[in-house]
């Protein structure tokens, strides 16, 4: 065993309303029926639920926030700010943490935008998913390709240069040229990331119930990928993770730190945390109970706590791959014993499997996937699945 080094750590905030819940997600979202949501007392119960996690994260810097929904741009502002006045009055935050805001375009109101620079959020991330509005009705967006557009327009007017666009591909009836020309529109909307990933028909959802006609095959699919992280390439944003571009230095700075088996404390309801304990030498998951009425009236107590569970030591090297595999980059060894306080020793053997089937690649000192391997991310994860 070698030590356990408690990683970067950052914040999770779930904020679980949304207008009109998608057919395809699969998220702990649900929508808001009647009225308003609770804003006020949703903010009270996450600094509640933040004060009952504050012993397990003492003296720890927060590098990054990420308001996750749900549709997190429902909430005003101030409820915004208040969250964020709380949790940094309660931990320290680094300068210039990354704090960023999902937004539905079809939320976005001339003015928020400027609210939510001024209470702290400095990066958005766009739920655009594609540019077609035959496709945005069949996904069950409430937004269409101009007011993706138009709020793309105020965020920028309001002074925000850090945003990403999420984009989907293989999509009901989706041809590649369609695929190719959302990728083109976004591009020249000059976001800083994009994310570029596959619909999957997710169970407990509507569309895996009820799958929607005309899903393209794997084959197109992958065409569409290829085609479109040629695109992406030709314009300047680099592929860092299996569905993650960026301009230089633009990288996801919360997302990196999940995939590099980073520590999260999550709050709110069905939030999720992953918590490095250096003082017992073990890994800690964390999740809160998902619906929001339950969560709201025990926020704060151990009722809200959904579940704690102890990491494994002979399952860490999976938890491990699942996320580090995922990137460009690859891991070092020496992250990988930071990271699991386990020694390189226990999956040499499995890595020398991968690069003899030509997925991974090591190099000086740094084990990387190949263009092969991550077509077969899952595969090599499952090499580190102890039976």
């Amino acid at each position: 065993m070698s030590m356990l080094i408690p990683p970067p750590l950052s914040l999770y905030v779930h904020l679980p309303w949304c207008v009109r819940k998608c057919p395809y997600c699969d998220f702990n979202s649900h929508e808001f029926k009647g009225g308003t949501p609770p804003f006020d007392a949703y903010v009270d119960a996450l600094l509640a639920d933040l004060d009952q996690d504050l012993p397990l994260v003492w003296g720890r810097t927060v590098h990054s926030v990420f308001f996750g929904g749900g549709t997190p741009s429902l909430f005003p502002a101030d409820a915004i700010e208040r969250l964020l006045q709380g949790a940094s009055s309660r931990l320290r935050f680094a300068p210039q943490a990354e704090i960023t805001l999902e937004t539905n375009p079809g939320t976005a109101e001339h003015g928020r935008f400027e609210d939510y620079r001024r209470a702290g959020v400095n990066r958005i991330s766009f739920g655009i998913q594609t540019f077609d509005d035959a496709t945005l009705k069949t996904l069950g967006r409430i937004h269409d390709s101009a007011q993706a557009v138009a709020a793309i327009d105020l965020a920028r007017n309001a002074g925000f240069d850090n945003f990403n666009l999420d984009l989907m591909y293989a999509l009901p009836d989706q041809t590649l040229a369609m695929a190719e020309d959302d990728v083109r529109r976004a591009i020249a909307l000059a976001p800083t990331h994009i994310s570029h990933y596959q619909l999957t028909l997710e169970p407990n959802t509507v569309f895996a119930a009820r799958p929607p006609t005309g899903i393209p095959d794997d084959d197109i699919a992958w065409d569409m990928q290829e085609h479109c992280q040629a695109l992406l390439a030709d314009a300047g944003y680099a592929q860092y993770e299996v569905s993650a571009y960026a301009r230089a230095g633009r990288q996801c700075a919360h997302n990196l730190n999940y995939w590099r088996f980073g520590d999260y404390l999550g709050i709110g309801a069905g939030a999720h945390g992953k918590l490095t304990l250096g003082s017992e030498q073990t890994i800690l998951r964390r999740w809160k109970h998902k619906h929001p009425v339950a969560w709201l009236a025990a926020a704060g107590t151990p009722a809200a706590i959904g579940g704690d569970e102890r990491i494994a030591p002979d399952r860490r090297p999976f938890e491990y791959m699942l996320n580090a595999l995922r990137l460009v980059e690859g891991f070092t060894p020496a992250a990988f014993e930071a990271c699991t306080g386990l020694a390189y020793a226990v999956i040499a053997a499995r890595i020398d499997t991968a690069v003899a089937a030509g997925w991974l690649t090591v190099d000086a000192g740094r084990i990387v996937p190949t263009a092969l391997g991550r077509r077969f991310t899952n595969d090599i994860v499952s090499l580190f699945l102890d039976d």
